[in-house]
């Protein structure tokens, strides 16, 4: 359990740029065996929403959330040996950004909540190309595919690629996140069988102990 006076410290230290701290902080967690689930939700997914506030409403620059965003993903991997130690399930998950969306942190945060529980998680990355996404679901033959989207404006590139892997992929489960939906599109995403918006880390924790 991450408490309040813990979150508000870490949250402090991101805005203020202090990667040494907000390292000592989660290295902190990491020792004492918080479950790792609740680091990733309670900790870097509220942080960052947060930062993403701030930044919406105009309380602090591009820079600030762009530092805040870099010392969050470089935190990340304090969790991996704890992650990766874990038994393989033999299931796969790409997950992807949209083509023209620059915000990855949230597919980085999906793909990892997948290697959590047991699965092999590819997360190719910001500004992913249709065709090179296509091309590399062809080649690993996942069980699911995820795509993220921050911005609403790119919402016809995310039904590019959607279609793209409709087309190829009929039968394909299809999870869409991203905090682009708030703004709206989730009826847009409902038009597509088989695809499934998911709001936070919670709900694709739930999702995933029922696959």
């Amino acid at each position: 359990m991450i408490d309040e006076k813990c979150y508000k410290t870490y949250l402090t230290s991101l805005l203020d740029g202090k990667r040494s701290k907000c390292r000592d902080i989660v290295q902190k967690l990491l020792d004492e065996k918080i479950d790792l689930k609740r680091l990733y939700t309670d900790l870097f997914q509220r942080s960052m929403y947060r930062v993403g506030k701030l930044w919406e409403n105009n309380r602090i620059t591009v820079a600030k959330e762009h530092l805040a965003t870099s010392i969050t993903e470089s935190l990340l991997s304090l969790a991996y040996p704890s992650i990766f130690a874990g038994e393989r399930i033999g299931k796969k998950v790409v997950i992807s950004c949209a083509a023209n969306e620059f915000h990855q942190i949230g597919g980085k945060l999906v793909a990892d909540i997948f290697e959590l529980n047991g699965w092999d998680g590819y997360f190719l990355g910001a500004n992913s190309p249709v065709e090179d996404t296509a091309r590399f679901i062809h080649e690993t033959q996942p069980d699911v595919v995820g795509f993220s989207l921050s911005i609403l404006s790119n919402l016809d590139h995310l039904k590019q690629a959607i279609e793209a892997v409709r087309s190829d992929f009929p039968n394909m489960d299809l999870l869409i996140g991203g905090q682009a939906f708030r703004w709206g599109g989730i009826d847009t995403i409902k038009q597509y069988a088989g695809t499934e918006y998911i709001q936070s880390l919670d709900d694709l924790e739930k999702m995933i102990s029922g696959m």
